[in-house]
């Protein structure tokens, strides 16, 4: 299949301009794919800026590339014009360290992490891995927002492998330098029955704000606050306090704040404003507070002429 001249021409020019370019589905912030997510989990890990390129909104460009390269899939990176492949295989030099050399950074810090399974934790996953059938082992992966993953996987030469209570884990590298000082628990109590997974490199995570307080650190000017609906929606009820929107830059001028920044998000009654918040406790906001009840509490609780719908 021939390529058109003019898609060569925007290919070849992405590729002269940008020495490092990835072609994914999404972006990096939110993959729209498992193994664009795990491209950019290693590219990331090796802290190089890097040009990226949505095929989802881009069919042209999602087409033409495959043609370009010969190369059949998405993800697809290219360093210096050259391509070096798909996702297994960008994942596999950023474990050896082959990926860091291309790119021109010092060779990734491989020491295993150090973590702690405790003794009831260890006894079933001990069984899991036995029945799971000799050549395999407990695997963990942390994807970019800390969120833990276990599974059994056959035992790979190239992962990072700790040791928990006579129990191996093994981590690929970006999931080894966000797993350092991981606890794997086993618990039968008010939260369930199951393995529980504390990670202090995580974010803390969201923290609920009534209205009333909102309100207040608004006022003394201690807190941001946002409003994450849509203008026909705020156009029917606002608070009337000081706040921001996501319209036009807003969402790229609150994502260059500094990361401790106080921000409270508000909806209509808490659900999409949580959601958003947790967006940006992924991108390492420490500070985020999803205000309970959204405006509907607002109107009840703090101001009764903020109307309500």
């Amino acid at each position: 299949m021939s390529l058109d001249p003019a898609l060569r021409s925007r290919i070849e020019s992405l590729l002269t301009n940008n020495k490092v370019v990835l072609f994914m589905k999404g972006e990096p912030r939110a993959p729209q794919c498992g193994f664009s997510a795990k491209a950019v989990g290693a590219l990331s890990s090796t802290g190089v800026e890097y040009q990226h390129v949505d095929v989802l909104s881009d069919p042209e460009i999602r087409d033409g590339i495959k043609v370009y390269g010969e190369w059949p899939t998405i993800p697809q990176l290219y360093i210096g014009g050259e391509l070096v492949g798909g996702s297994d295989i960008i994942e596999q030099m950023a474990n050896s360290g082959e990926l860091h050399a291309a790119l021109g950074v010092p060779a990734p810090d491989r020491t295993p992490p150090d973590i702690t399974i405790t003794p009831d934790a260890a006894k079933m996953l001990r069984e899991s891995v036995a029945n799971a059938g000799e050549g395999y082992v407990l695997q963990v992966e942390v994807d970019p927002r800390f969120n833990a993953r276990l599974q059994l996987a056959p035992v790979s030469a190239a992962a990072i492998t700790s040791e928990s209570e006579g129990l191996k884990v093994q981590f690929d590298l970006a999931s080894a330098q966000r797993a350092r000082g991981l606890k794997i628990d086993w618990v039968d109590d008010e939260r369930g029955r199951g393995l529980v997974i504390d990670n202090p490199n995580a974010p803390p995570k969201v923290a609920a704000l009534s209205v009333e307080d909102t309100a207040a650190r608004v006022g003394d000017g201690s807190l941001i606050l946002v409003d994450v609906r849509p203008a026909p929606e705020r156009e029917m009820a606002s608070v009337r306090v000081p706040f921001r929107t996501l319209d036009g830059n807003g969402s790229s001028e609150l994502e260059a704040l500094p990361k401790d920044t106080e921000v409270a998000f508000l909806c209509h009654t808490g659900q999409r404003s949580a959601q958003v918040a947790e967006r940006f406790r992924g991108l390492g906001f420490t500070r985020l507070y999803n205000v309970t009840g959204g405006i509907e509490a607002w109107s009840e609780k703090v101001d009764g002429e903020v109307p309500r719908y």
